[in-house]
């Protein structure tokens, strides 16, 4: 299994952030079966302020490229994409184009 943590941005507005967090408690269930469809066995989301950060948990041989052109055909998630984009915004440090941002693991320590 592998473990994934990535970052994005919200606009900072408080009914937009509030929006946002409605949509995160009922995600289509298509957008569901993408996400296993994907190899992927578990999401977390987090919010501080208007920064999110997402800690994914995948089988070992997901790809994030495979994942890509999956979702690119797929109407519904392109349909999620778009109406979360209304809430999102990229982080200064994203390449164009980018939406999260994967973090680089700086610290890890264990019992």
């Amino acid at each position: 299994m592998s473990r994934y943590c990535l970052a994005i941005d919200l606009k900072d507005d408080p009914l937009l952030i509030a929006e946002y967090k409605i949509h995160h408690k009922k995600v289509w269930p298509e957008i569901i079966q993408s996400l296993k469809d994907a190899g992927i066995y578990s999401m977390e989301i987090y919010c501080t302020g208007n920064r999110l950060f997402m800690v994914m948990e995948t089988e070992d041989l997901f790809d994030f490229d495979k994942k890509a052109i999956a979702d690119a055909s797929n109407p519904i998630v392109q349909e999620w994409e778009k109406l979360m984009w209304n809430y999102q915004k990229a982080l200064p440090t994203a390449q164009p184009n980018e939406k999260w941002v994967l973090m680089d693991l700086i610290f890890n320590w264990k019992v």
